[in-house]
């Protein structure tokens, strides 16, 4: 499973402390970890405008609580090491396939988790990005959270999400987004998805 996070310059320095931090605890809440524990291999991707991605934890293999544990811990402290510039949601899912690509071990199915506040304005068009991913039976789910554009879900749903079981959550707020994380990565968890 790739996290890949938006760190463009529609999220603030902290709103991205929110989704750090909404993002670890979601990964330790007790039903996702079970899920997670033994089944999955994870890496964070952070992303932001044209050419400007970066694999800040690479393929993390999640074989015990203290596997968990220690990834958890280094989204809630991941830097911001992106440009806060445009979105460039193509580029984000391109860099996550490129990232699937060298996965060590062959998943039994691979997704994708776009986690963004905005629609993409930057770079190759997402759609079709997706259409190949799919294609090659990549599920990308999506996390809008809705606090400036309340019709995010929309074009999620148009060009990002797409592939097996493929859904998208919401969250109207920043301060929904702990809860909104929890129950994606439940969801997900229920599918042994890696």
């Amino acid at each position: 499973m790739v996290l890949a996070v938006d760190g463009s310059a529609s999220v603030t320095y902290e709103e991205f402390g929110l989704i750090a931090g909404g993002m670890a605890t979601a990964l330790r809440d007790p039903a996702v970890a079970e899920g997670l524990t033994g089944r999955s291999i994870l890496a964070l991707l952070l992303w932001s405008g044209s050419g400007q991605q970066d694999i800040i934890t690479p393929w993390t293999r999640i074989g015990t609580a203290a596997d968990l544990a220690a990834f958890a811990d280094g989204v809630d402290n991941m830097p911001r090491t992106v440009r806060a510039g445009t979105t460039a949601i193509g580029e984000a899912l391109l860099a996550s396939l490129t990232l699937l690509g060298h996965v060590p071990v062959a998943p039994k199915r691979s997704i994708v988790d776009v986690i963004g506040d905005g629609r993409s304005n930057d770079g190759i068009a997402p759609g079709p990005i997706r259409d190949r991913m799919a294609a090659a039976g990549i599920t990308i789910n999506g996390l809008c959270i809705l606090h400036e554009e309340p019709d995010l879900l929309a074009s999620y749903t148009k060009e990002v999400i797409g592939g097996p079981g493929a859904f998208a959550v919401t969250c109207r707020t920043y301060d929904d987004f702990t809860e909104a994380m929890r129950q994606k990565l439940t969801r997900e968890v229920k599918g042994l998805i890696v």
